[in-house]
């Protein structure tokens, strides 16, 4: 990968994470003004499963994302197969929530096949810096791409971490949109047809995981936004799998 100045404000993809979700654990929160990222608050991380009934899995969970994805608990699984995306461009709205701007799907935007199972995409948001780590290491911003299969049973999120180099065609595109909509607190804005096939999702490699939705998104930091990136979290017994495909995958 290359390497941009770390003075430059744009990003560059590194890595792709799976991780699946319990439905159970993955309420969205349209209230953000309960909690917050600072630790040692009264309503920071370490409380967020005492705040609200819902979000009591946040204290007690052994299924909670974040997690730091050390070498020595990845199995190389080139049987998981390739991530199959059929994505195509649709109509879009831009919504602050409070902490973050949400980019959320009006119409079909496509889907990736995990296991035969398809999900259907429908937002994306980001974390700054990132919340997942690897060999301990925080990146500069993760993109979060959330999946449902047509149920509404299972959740996916595709994560990717960024770091600092060639600009992102997609966070390029939008960010007219969020300055725009970075003071406007729970108010919607077209930001037209947005195509999602513009995301470069890079290596074919990808870790994948059983884990859980955060309380809230995130927005680039390029765009002046707050640290909302929630604490690592104990994996306790979670395999964490990582597709390398075989020499013969081409």
């Amino acid at each position: 990968m290359l390497k941009g100045n770390e003075n430059e404000n744009n990003f560059y993809l590194l890595v792709s994470l799976v991780f699946s979700i319990h439905l159970a654990s993955s309420k969205k929160v349209e209230d953000e003004h309960e909690f917050s990222y600072k630790s040692g608050a009264e309503n920071g991380p370490e409380h967020w499963g005492e705040i609200n009934v819902n979000w009591t899995k946040c204290g007690t969970g052994h299924q909670q994302s974040p997690i730091d994805l050390l070498n020595e608990r990845v199995q190389v699984n080139p049987y998981l197969g390739r991530l199959h995306r059929s994505y195509q461009p649709a109509n879009a709205i831009m919504k602050n929530h409070g902490h973050d701007v949400e980019l959320k799907w009006l119409e079909d935007a496509g889907i990736i096949q995990i296991d035969e199972n398809n999900y259907h995409l429908i937002r994306l948001y980001w974390h700054t810096p990132s919340e997942h780590t690897i060999n301990g290491r925080r990146f500069a911003m993760e993109m979060h791409m959330v999946h449902q299969t047509q149920d509404g049973k299972k959740i996916a999120v595709i994560g990717f971490l960024y770091k600092y180099g060639r600009p992102d065609p997609l966070v390029n595109e939008l960010e007219p949109y969020i300055k725009e909509n970075g003071n406007k607190t729970n108010e919607e804005e077209s930001a037209g047809i947005v195509d999602p096939r513009k995301i470069n999702p890079g290596s074919r490699k990808y870790y994948r995981y059983m884990g859980s939705l955060t309380i809230q998104k995130g927005l680039c930091e390029k765009f002046d936004a707050h640290d909302n990136a929630r604490p690592i979290q104990c994996i306790y017994d979670r395999i964490i799998n990582m597709y390398r495909p075989m020499k013969i995958d081409n």
